[in-house]
């Protein structure tokens, strides 16, 4: 049994209402659900948690480590800047996948580039709330030792 982190960033908690021809109707609290529900399916557990404080995430991310095989986690508008995440994932050695509900490169220039990208072990951009489920698959794979090339 595998146990995950889903960490969600600022705004994320209007998902539903805020930008929906963006982000679609669907709810954070549909998100947690179903991911719940799909890490259970293969035993695992995951923790759920959002704000919009910065600190509040860092403080999430430090206290990872040795408790979480894996964090998902859409930082929001913070992918683009801070810094301060960056170093808190940087300093943890829990694997964490970057996820984002629409595709950031395709958006206004300022959301293409994600200072967090580099200390991540992959980021899913542009496949709508099923990108949560595809970063849960990869770090249930990772936890597990598995690989799809063959290489861990």
């Amino acid at each position: 049994m595998a146990k995950f982190l889903l960490l969600n960033g600022p705004n994320l908690n209007m998902l539903g209402q805020r930008e929906v021809s963006i982000y679609g109707a669907t709810t954070l609290k549909d998100i947690e659900d179903h991911l719940t529900a799909l890490a259970g399916n293969c035993g695992d557990e995951i923790d759920c948690f959002q704000s919009n404080h910065e600190g509040e995430l860092i403080d999430k991310l430090h206290a990872a480590n040795q408790v979480y095989d894996g964090i998902l986690f859409n930082p929001g508008a913070f992918t683009h800047y801070s810094y301060a995440i960056r170093d808190a994932i940087a300093s943890i050695t829990v694997p964490t996948v970057e996820v984002h509900i629409s595709n950031i490169h395709k958006r206004e220039e300022f959301r293409h580039t994600s200072v967090l990208a580099a200390v991540t072990v992959g980021q899913i951009v542009g496949l709508g709330v099923y990108g949560y489920d595809l970063a849960l698959l990869a770090l249930q794979q990772i936890s597990r030792g598995e690989s799809r090339n063959g290489k861990n």
